[in-house]
């Protein structure tokens, strides 16, 4: 099979997009001086990458695309009721905004920040690029609805029923694109639940994970993945994690869900390479950039490049200057703590340090600290790109995440989260929630003082979900130091097994309903329920 190759493509749809083409006019004025008038056609800006939203709160939210060349984001929103129908009188809404240019610096992608949107409204939207001369390209469109708000229907009712869900893990280990399986079902799942916003818990790409065209399973199947020049290799350089990204959009399950249901996003270590931890070289033959703060840089200005997370003019996230830590507010039931649990990160040791060595590091554990403590919301989900109590090796002694094997008094990385834990309790936090990914299976695991070695916290639930395209593997070992009770687990027959059948692997998804009730289900690709738990708010 001949490797379909998306660069090629793509400088062709360029190059195409800046040739004239010159046909002799069908009308020549009377008075032309000249032997025949010519009329210049324009190919128009294409969008390859589809549209998306992110980050979308009662009254905001980004809006995400890609040209096929330089040019300006157009976007439209309308607001609409569930059948698609304009709104009507002080409901009625209808803006047009413009975003930043286009062009090669920022691999043609631009985004537009929506803001003063009125809360509790769908919208309809339409995104085009227009080109240096002002023709509009082709349209893309979709939908998102903002979060409730704090007023009142005409019944007198507060709106707040909402849904999301959460996954993570796409294009790992090999499993790509198989278009003969209808590519990455997992997204299709997803989006048949109608969820109002949409977290990736990291791990978006995989960037030092080939994709080679075929792949043949233990049964002896034969995987096919749709290929590109860019997946072929370990990423090194921009244009190849930028070509990672450009691949995953490739998929038309993703695009899908992407232009019908908000992101939020986050990363971990495969937006960069496996395990990876700031100032470590590699000794990884593959690469021939061993520095993994330099791959780090190119890959995070990847990421922020390709997902709908909030970008100002001046390169800043809006939250703070290159920071992917945040806050994004769902209305009065619910506030979402998007961690980055790589950018801080101590080395990967045993973890057996008597000192505290950071996971989070000291800002970020500050900031967790006094915005999920002041959070006015019923429910406060931690949206964790790594596990709290599962056992996550990073070769024979080291361990990736903060679990160290140990039973005993929490060591290392597990005593700044320790002082978090803690610091909720002292400040008499209610209803937090951690959800999370990266191990490859689905779990609940319920945390309690009263099994653990530390002691100075409050009983809580962390729900793990994915992969949602990826291998799969699993379970893993729990560390007893925080007081984990597995409830319930599901992972696959084998270690690496593929998504061919939908059933190994998984996402999550929360129904929080008009009564606070916060009920998880963790499901499979073909959205099968596999368990589910209601959580009743504590007043």
């Amino acid at each position: 099979m001949t490797p379909f190759t998306r660069r090629n493509i793509l400088k062709g749809a360029i190059a195409a997009a800046g040739a004239a083409a010159v046909a002799p006019s069908l009308v020549a004025p009377a008075h032309a001086a000249r032997p025949s008038g010519v009329a210049l056609v324009r190919n128009r800006l294409t969008l390859p990458s589809g549209i998306a939203t992110g980050d979308v709160t009662a009254d905001s939210g980004v809006l995400w695309s890609r040209a096929s060349g330089p040019g300006r984001l157009v976007a439209s929103l309308l607001a609409v009721d569930d059948g698609g129908s304009p709104l009507s009188g002080s409901r009625a809404f209808r803006r047009v905004l413009r975003g930043t240019a286009a062009s090669e610096a920022t691999d043609f992608t631009s985004k537009i920040n929506a803001r003063d949107l009125p809360a509790g409204t769908r919208f309809a939207l339409t995104m085009h690029f227009e080109d240096p001369e002002g023709q509009a390209g082709e349209t893309g469109r979709g939908s998102f609805s903002t979060a409730p708000g704090t007023g009142t229907l005409s019944n007198g009712r507060t709106p707040r029923r909402q849904s999301f869900v959460w996954s993570g893990d796409t294009a790992g280990q090999g499993w790509g694109i198989n278009e003969e399986i209808g590519g990455m079902r997992g997204y299709a799942a997803m989006l048949a639940t109608k969820p109002d916003f949409f977290i990736h818990s990291g791990d978006t790409i995989y960037a030092d994970g080939p994709i080679a065209a075929q792949v043949t399973e233990p049964d002896g199947q034969v995987w096919r993945n749709l290929v590109t020049e860019e997946v072929s290799k370990v990423a090194e350089t921009l244009n190849e994690y930028r070509g990672r990204h450009r691949y995953n959009l490739m998929d038309r399950n993703v695009r899908a869900m992407y232009a019908e249901v908000p992101v939020i996003a986050q990363w971990d270590d495969h937006e960069t390479t496996n395990n990876w931890y700031p100032g470590e070289i590699l000794t990884d033959s593959r690469y021939t950039e061993h520095r993994v703060d330099v791959l780090a840089a190119r890959g995070r200005q990847a990421w922020q490049e390709y997902q709908p997370i909030a970008q100002l003019s001046d390169g800043s996230t809006g939250f703070e200057p290159a920071r992917i830590y945040r806050k994004i507010s769902r209305g009065p039931q619910l506030d979402i703590f998007c961690l980055d649990m790589r950018t801080f990160k101590d080395p990967n040791t045993d973890g057996k340090e008597t000192s505290l060595t950071h996971i989070l590091g000291e800002e970020q554990a500050r900031w967790l600290i006094r915005e999920v403590s002041k959070s006015k919301a019923t429910w406060k989900v931690i949206s964790a790109d790594l596990p709290l109590g599962i056992i996550v090796p990073d070769g024979p002694v080291n361990q990736e995440s903060l679990s160290n094997r140990d039973a005993d008094a929490p060591l290392g990385k597990e005593l700044e989260i320790a002082g978090v834990l803690s610091a909720f309790k002292r400040n008499r936090v209610k209803n937090v929630v951690w959800l999370t990914a990266d191990v490859h299976y689905c779990a609940a695991h319920h945390y309690s003082p009263e099994r653990a070695a530390f002691q100075d916290f409050d009983p809580f639930w962390e729900f793990v979900a994915g992969p949602i395209n990826a291998g799969t593997f699993g379970p893993g070992q729990m560390d007893a130091t925080f007081g984990p009770e597995v409830a319930f687990f599901k992972a696959g027959a084998y270690a690496n097994q593929s998504p061919r059948n939908g059933e190994s692997q998984y996402f999550g998804h929360v129904d929080l309903g008009e009564d606070d009730v916060f009920t998880v289900s963790l499901r499979n690709a073909n959205g099968t329920v596999l368990w589910r738990k209601e959580l009743h708010p504590e007043r």
